[in-house]
């Protein structure tokens, strides 16, 4: 059966070949076996359960956790003519009914439900009448009572469901489980080892970073201004700080929305609505959003706060980047975080769970604090066997300051901790090593320590930070409990006998990423799938990914076969939406001098290696620039976009390094542009390039406004 599978995938999802575990996953379905399926997000987990879904007789019954999920769901089914449907609270009465009565009438490969729904007996009660092909239970982190989201109605099914005599095959699917929630949810619904797909957790296409000592505001005002056309989610962990940041972006000008518990029903689902169909391209929320989207062109991921563990940040930053395209993925940490966090987790009203709590806010808290790779650190945490390579895209792999030999500070430290008779925390050691003259050093007489003052030239913040950073690096043990008192261990021994070098990193921010679609020819596209998935009310992603659309601008397809041959086109994308979009894309190849041809893989293809690779690519660029040679014959030469090459120069640009700018532009231009930028409300390039002369490109209004420092 897997045959007709992968017949299936390329049908309906126009796709050549399975990701990794997907195929697996799908056989062990497809020959009727119980399967846990543990996929990064965006690793395309719903296709484990939709192919066989599609391959076997029934309908498919999809627990999903929350009620927009299931309508994004339900819309990209249909829209690939999948015939599909939810049953939730959402619906009238009436509703409920004929759709409760088309299920038994066997009308809907797809159902999805919430779990509450299996109270209800009526609803059992027809479950056991039909013919059903699986049974799935999506976001199942929340089945454990170890998860960081556990539901204990998603794990009272579990029960429920042996009373259904026909019942079909099981399957789980999480994207956060660590080994503690991995076996509960094999022993609940009987996988044995053999059948747990495991893909491990890493996300290649997302960078992460660390920023802290910035003013966070300041911060989140300068990034989205850099970034005014993407989507992207900024997490608060207050509503307060949801609704402060929502009105002064708005103020100034951002397209932004907020969600969270405060606000009415109505004004979540229209928030949500607004999100997913681009009309505003930022959405400010608490927790409360986060696992009911399934927007796939989310292309960062801010966390305005640090989260509680780092289950819930790994899921919450995964929401960028789903399309496999480039995602970024910010936590904004100030110490007042961990304050807040150990506040909420006081508030819980399961005393037994919060001496667990701690220690994962401990883990997060040393996740602020390392130097080692972001996500290796995340890796390690899951236990994951990839752990072991570094991403080489997070702020700490990407780092290009000095390192500094901090063993003398940490000596001193160390030093101060073990005087201190390994009872207190971070702050209180830091007075210590400052020489504070605080009530309670005196009260504990630690003016009177060797330690005491030994570090007058720091903050108390830098040596907290100082303090973080080696029980991160595992120099120090906080212990566990609401109160950390630090503690040293052995490696701390090492470093104070002389033995181990401690090394710290300079704090820096990852370079943009090369683009290598043509950024106008992008935009263009964007707008005409709006207009089409209005028209269909439908959220434009569902259209074609991001992926896809940016496939378009490189390989410019002429004809049906070329925009089959593409990523994310099947026949029946094709058939609703193909020549709406031929139309835009044929001229383009016609003015084109050449295009590429897609490789039709599965991975991502592989540009020619670069003979001068020894080099940063964007300083080869401009090498051959500084030679006066047409940016058309660099990009062919190189195998690259012209658009890549025009972002190589203006990152030289952004760097210091001399641009001749008369090769984009004149004075008179360069007039004209700034002109127009400064009567715009809102500074953003497509009403730049609107309210200017046709003849006025992206490539040199994007010049202007990078020569004057406003990109």
């Amino acid at each position: 059966m897997i045959q007709q599978a992968e017949k299936l995938l390329q049908q309906y999802y126009g796709y050549p070949s399975f990701r990794p575990g997907q195929k697996e996953a799908i056989s062990h379905v497809l020959d009727g076996e119980n399967t846990l399926a543990v996929m990064p997000t965006g690793g395309g987990k719903s296709l484990c359960y939709q192919i066989p879904g599609l391959a076997l007789e029934g309908t498919a019954i999809i627990i999903s956790p929350l009620i927009s999920l299931m309508k994004d769901q339900v819309d990209a089914l249909n829209s690939y003519g999948i015939a599909a449907t939810y049953i939730n609270s959402s619906l009238s009465t009436e509703e409920q009914r004929q759709r409760m009565w088309d299920m038994q009438q066997g009308s809907y490969a797809f159902i999805y439900v919430a779990p509450e729904r299996f109270d209800a007996p009526s609803f059992l009660s027809a479950l056991k009448g039909m013919k059903l092909s699986l049974i799935a239970f999506d976001e199942a982190h929340c089945i454990s009572q170890w998860g960081h989201d556990f539901r204990p109605s998603y794990r009272s099914i579990v029960s429920t469901l042996q009373k259904i005599p026909n019942l079909p095959v099981i399957m789980a699917l999480t994207a956060t489980a660590t080994q503690e929630v991995i076996k509960d949810i094999k022993q609940l619904i009987h996988v044995t080892d053999q059948h747990v797909v495991n893909t491990g957790f890493a996300r290649d296409n997302l960078s992460f970073r660390i920023i802290k000592g910035r003013d966070k505001r300041e911060f989140v005002g300068e990034y989205l201004t850099q970034i005014p056309n993407e989507s992207g989610i900024i997490y608060t962990a207050t509503r307060k700080d949801a609704d402060q940041l929502h009105y002064l972006l708005t103020k100034k000008g951002f397209a932004a929305g907020k969600y969270h518990a405060g606000m009415t029903e109505n004004q979540r689902k229209q928030a949500q609505m607004d999100f997913v169909q681009d009309e505003i391209t930022t959405m400010i929320a608490t927790n409360a959003f986060g696992m009911g989207i399934d927007k796939s062109n989310v292309r960062y991921v801010i966390h305005y706060s640090m989260p509680m563990n780092i289950e819930s940040y790994y899921q919450e930053a995964g929401r960028a980047g789903r399309d496999g395209e480039p995602g970024d993925c910010v936590l904004l940490f100030s110490s007042q975080d961990i304050n807040l966090q150990r506040f909420l987790i006081d508030q819980s009203p399961v005393e037994e769970k919060k001496k667990e709590e701690y220690t994962k806010l401990q883990s997060m808290v040393n996740y602020c604090h390392t130097h080692t790779c972001l996500q290796q650190y995340i890796l390690d945490y899951f236990n994951d066997p990839s752990s072991a390579k570094k991403c080489g895209k997070c702020s700490n792999c990407t780092h290009d300051g000095e390192e500094q030999d901090m063993t003398k500070e940490a000596q001193m430290v160390l030093s101060c901790v073990k005087r201190m008779g390994e009872r207190f925390g971070a702050g209180l050691t830091a007075k210590v090593l400052k020489g504070s003259s605080d009530q309670k050093v005196k009260q504990f007489r630690f003016q009177n320590l060797s330690t005491y003052g030994i570090m007058p030239n720091y903050t108390e913040k830098e040596l907290t930070r100082l303090i973080h950073f080696l029980t991160a690096e595992g120099y120090l043990s906080p212990g566990q409990g609401r109160y950390p008192a630090l503690q040293l261990t052995q490696e701390a021994v090492e470093v104070i006998k002389g033995e181990q070098p401690v090394v710290m990193l300079v704090e820096t921010t990852t370079a943009k990423q090369d683009l290598d679609y043509n950024e106008e020819y992008f935009e263009e596209l964007r707008q005409l799938r709006k207009t089409l998935a209005d028209e269909a009310g439908l959220p434009p992603y569902v259209i074609f990914s991001d992926a896809t659309l940016k496939e378009f601008t490189i390989y410019l397809p002429e004809n049906k076969e070329e925009m089959l041959a593409i990523k994310g086109v099947g026949e029946q994308k094709y058939e609703k939406y193909g020549e709406a979009f031929l139309e835009v894309t044929r001229p383009w190849a016609e003015r084109a001098e050449q295009k590429p041809k897609p490789t039709r893989t599965s991975e991502p293809s592989v540009r020619k290696k670069d003979p001068f690779e020894e080099r940063p690519s964007y300083i080869i660029t401009y090498d051959m620039w500084q030679e006066k040679r047409p940016i058309k014959e660099i990009a062919k030469e190189r195998e690259m976009s012209t658009q890549t090459i025009e972002n190589h120069l203006f990152r030289c640009a952004k760097e210091g390094t001399d641009i001749n700018w008369d090769r984009w532009f004149d004075g008179e231009q360069e007039s004209q542009v700034m002109k127009a930028y400064d009567q715009l409300e809102e500074r953003k390039l497509k009403p730049l390039k609107d309210a200017l002369p046709e003849t006025f490109t992206y490539s040199m209004i994007k010049a202007v406004l990078i020569k004057h420092d406003l990109m």
